[in-house]
């Protein structure tokens, strides 16, 4: 039942800032560490191997970290390290902010957006901000909810924290740039790994509570993704609202040709399209928290 419990926790009460204003989020503390790990050993001729000694030892510490604290007595401290580690609510939040704030003006869209991708976004339209939002909730869906609740249920608490652990360390050195191309290497190769069924099961899960489209539709699109992972939930989450995701954007001032995925869908997004993907997060969480209440009632009846 923890993590049934931690769900609802995390659904509930999400990120309250009255708690992280004063003491300091453990997500914060795991990109300290790797901030630190990649000042201090992304250097030298060997960068690939010791940024893969890097990721193994971080590794490790949160398998260990993982199996001390279920030694404690009891499972709520569980359950509140479950809570703290699932993204329902923040994720939410963070996105229904953009529309409301995309109602506004465009102007506030951008900001807003800009706080969630790492996109250009000072010329975007209404369609391009709403998109990017809708982009960025699927592929946080699968990351930041389905993904730690997989391994949460596969392997417990050091389950769940290796998998934030190299996770955290993707967003942060795994970009093929020329300072992390070599050094992030095993970080970005380890978080596709464990990503790899998460996110289709995100998408599987989209598409039950969406049921707009055939799963082959979602099949044939998700490789036209730059992501071999991102790709499962943003094209069941284009199928299901019957829109068009991905396609060109600007990095650093570069634009790329970037091909979109339900190319066939709507282009011309707004705050309601939103609004809909929010409703599909909801519907989606819901159908997660079903599975895992099912499983933990079998659990306690055999």
């Amino acid at each position: 039942m923890t993590l049934v419990f931690g769900m609802l926790l995390d659904a509930l009460l999400g990120e309250p800032r009255w708690l992280w204003s004063r003491f300091v989020h453990p997500a914060v503390l795991m990109g300290r560490l790797i901030g630190w790990c990649d000042q201090s050993f992304n250097k030298g001729a060997s960068k690939r191997l010791m940024g893969a000694i890097t990721i193994a030892g971080l590794c490790i510490m949160a398998g260990i970290f993982g199996w001390i604290i279920e030694l404690a007595p009891g499972y709520v401290l569980d359950v509140i390290v479950v809570a703290i580690l699932l993204a329902q609510k923040s994720l939410v939040e963070h996105v229904q902010a953009v529309a409301d704030a995309l109602r506004l003006s465009l102007g506030d869209g951008r900001r807003c957006v800009a706080m969630i991708v790492g996109r250009d976004t000072k010329d975007m339209d209404q369609a391009a901000v709403a998109r990017s939002a809708t982009e960025s909730a699927a592929e946080n869906l699968s990351d930041g909810v389905i993904a730690p609740i997989f391994w949460f249920a596969l392997a417990g608490l050091p389950g769940l924290l290796i998998y934030k652990i190299t996770n955290t360390a993707d967003s942060m050195i795994g970009y093929r740039t020329p300072k992390h191309a070599e050094f992030g290497w095993a970080s970005a190769k380890l978080d596709d790994l464990l990503n790899l069924i998460p996110a289709r099961l995100s998408a599987l899960m989209i598409w039950a509570v969406t049921s707009r489209s055939q799963p082959k539709a979602i099949f044939d699109d998700a490789p036209l993704h730059r992501s071999p992972n991102a790709g499962w939930p943003e094209a069941a989450m284009a199928h299901g609202l019957d829109i068009a995701l991905s396609g060109p954007r600007s990095y650093d001032g570069e634009m790329r040709d970037y091909p979109f995925v339900n190319s066939a869908g709507e282009r011309s997004l707004t705050p309601d399209h939103i609004d809909q993907t929010v409703a599909v997060l909801w519907k989606t969480w819901a159908l997660a928290f079903g599975l895992a209440l099912t499983v933990a009632i079998i659990s306690r009846l055999t």
